[in-house]
């Protein structure tokens, strides 16, 4: 009998069970329909930062376009090829390249799979407390509130 992933040093990631899709409010689910996310450092026990083994199948994204106001983000490319939309354009991210999102820093950014093989990176996050998310391109919000953090519109009221 083996330990559980979670009391190992070492994993196959691919033993991580993958969560497909998002918890977005459901109106905003479709575009990240085609993500699965393998938590990483879930099962490894990671107190301080995240890691996520990403796919993104084609015709889909990795998140809405968002920003972050207390945590860093960090992206490396594994496989296929992912276009990063900033709010200074386009950009495409081949395997090797590798992406950063610095806290607080308000530019929107999300990854568009528009080849046609699955797209796979790994995604680095830290877990600041308190963080909040903005989506520039939505009304949607992500805020802390006392029953943790919920998505809003962007006056306050709850989805």
């Amino acid at each position: 009998m083996s330990a559980p992933a979670h009391l190992l040093s070492a994993i196959d990631p691919l033993s991580v069970e993958a969560i497909d899709g998002s918890s977005y409010p459901d109106e905003f689910k479709a575009p990240v329909a085609g993500r699965s996310k393998r938590r990483l450092g879930d099962a490894l026990g990671l107190k301080n930062f995240g890691v996520n083994l990403s796919t993104i199948k084609p015709g889909s994204c990795s998140a809405l376009r968002h920003w972050h106001t207390r945590q860093d983000e960090f992206v490396y490319i594994l496989s296929g090829e992912l276009v990063l939309v900033t709010d200074d354009g386009e950009q495409a991210l081949c395997p090797g390249m590798v992406a950063g999102f610095p806290a607080g820093k308000a530019d929107g950014h999300h990854l568009i799979n528009r080849g046609n093989i699955d797209a796979v990176y790994l995604e680095v996050g830290d877990r600041t407390a308190g963080d909040e998310v903005d989506y520039p391109d939505e009304d949607l919000a992500a805020r802390i509130t006392p029953q943790g953090r919920r998505f809003m519109h962007k006056d306050g009221t709850l989805y």
